[in-house]
């Protein structure tokens, strides 16, 4: 079984900058993939960033130039970077990743839990 756990996530003045960070634990192969995604309130879930095992990033075109995803292949953690934050950004941000499994060596397509992010002054 494999697990992310996100942190990072609070309440940040417009033009505010936060950074969220999600760990891989558990049964870990290998990680393939890993991505934020957000839900902003009455919306539905949307990709904000990802990452492949190499470095290839793509962004939502909302965030382009403002987040940086990056990842810590050594530590099974992805990092989001978000600077000039803007009110529109409120939402929860989940991290996902495609793993395989060390226990049977089947992918896994993971969650976390989520992590509410509040651009507001």
């Amino acid at each position: 079984q494999v697990q992310l756990v996100e942190s990072g996530g609070g309440l940040v003045q417009p033009g505010g900058s936060l950074r969220l960070s999600c760990a891989a634990s558990g049964s870990i192969f290998s990680i393939n993939t890993m991505g934020w995604y957000r839900r902003a309130p009455g919306s539905e879930r949307e990709l904000v960033a990802r990452i492949t095992s190499s470095g290839s990033t793509n962004y939502a075109d909302s965030v382009k130039g403002r987040f940086t995803i990056s990842r810590d292949n050594a530590k099974n953690t992805v990092y989001l970077q978000m600077n000039s934050l803007k009110p529109e950004d409120t939402a929860v941000y989940y991290c996902k990743a495609g793993a395989i499994s060390s226990n049977n060596y089947r992918f896994l397509e993971v969650w976390g839990q989520g992590t509410l992010v509040t651009v507001s002054s």
